[in-house]
């Protein structure tokens, strides 16, 4: 089919950089945000910007906005939030809104799906999340796949980095830090707009993706080599390996054939 309409439901720190880079590409880009001052900042983007707000029982919006031939849902959980609970809820609310039957939904999810459980894991792989807000996004993805299921799409990201998320202030100057010859599993922005980029140009949709960087440094290497290319105070690492997972795809390199962009490694 021909994809010229995209939706983007939340427009922060992922979705503005995802609909930034589909108005550079010639799409045609509906923008939402809960902010009635940032609808300015999303038009001068040329972004059409839409004020939605939605709880677990109701989604407040103009239908319009649903009037398209993709929707990105991006809106993560709030974690340690009384609202985290009513986050697949709401994610159920916002399909309603939905106004076409052929509309393709891609809802932007969490390799936090996967536990801490000493092993590779893929698409493949059981998902037995073992934080709260891991429970609820995949508790959000069955609904999605419930309610769509031939109409769906899952990325699941691993750790976000890039602009104004600079990986060299997160551990900076602190000692004692567990876990330091744990994997680290991130990908950067630039390769996180990217993948959903390749996924519209080759609509490979109603699959699981995850979306993680190929290299996995260990913590210590990873965030020491951080705080230092951002001249910060050098964490100090406890040597251990506890409670940890290395996050693979088997389907971004299969159906995307994406090549990442940036780096993570420290070699």
């Amino acid at each position: 089919m021909s994809i010229k309409n995209i939706s983007i439901l939340g427009c922060g720190w992922y979705g503005l950089a995802l609909a930034k880079e589909l108005i550079m590409l010639g799409y045609h880009v509906k923008g939402s945000t809960t902010t009635p001052e940032k609808l300015s900042t999303l038009e001068e983007e040329k972004i059409e910007a839409f004020l939605i707000n939605f709880t677990a029982d109701q989604i407040d919006a103009d239908p319009a906005f649903f009037n398209s031939d993709v929707l990105f849902i991006c809106i993560p959980p709030k974690r340690n939030s009384p609202e985290l609970a009513d986050y697949p809820d709401k994610i159920a609310a916002i399909l309603k809104g939905i106004n076409q039957p052929a509309t393709q939904v891609v809802l932007i999810s969490s390799t936090s799906v996967y536990g801490d459980e000493n092993r590779t894991v893929n698409e493949l792989s059981e998902t037995t999340p073992d934080t709260d807000s891991g429970k609820m996004v995949l508790a959000a993805e069955q609904i999605l796949n419930e309610k769509r299921p031939d109409h769906s799409t899952v990325i699941r990201f691993s750790g976000l980095i890039g602009p104004n998320r600079n990986a060299g202030r997160f551990f900076a100057g602190k000692s004692d830090i567990p876990n330091g010859l744990a994997p680290v599993n991130l990908i950067h922005q630039t390769d996180a707009v990217g993948i959903a980029v390749k996924l519209l140009q080759t609509q490979a949709f109603g699959k699981i993706y995850n979306a993680c960087a190929p290299a996995h440094p260990s913590r210590t290497d990873f965030y020491t080599h951080a705080a230092q290319k951002a001249g910060l105070a050098i964490p100090e690492f406890i040597q251990e390996k506890k409670e940890w997972k290395l996050v693979e795809s088997l389907n971004v390199p299969q159906y995307l054939d994406y090549q990442f962009q940036t780096d993570i490694s420290v070699a």
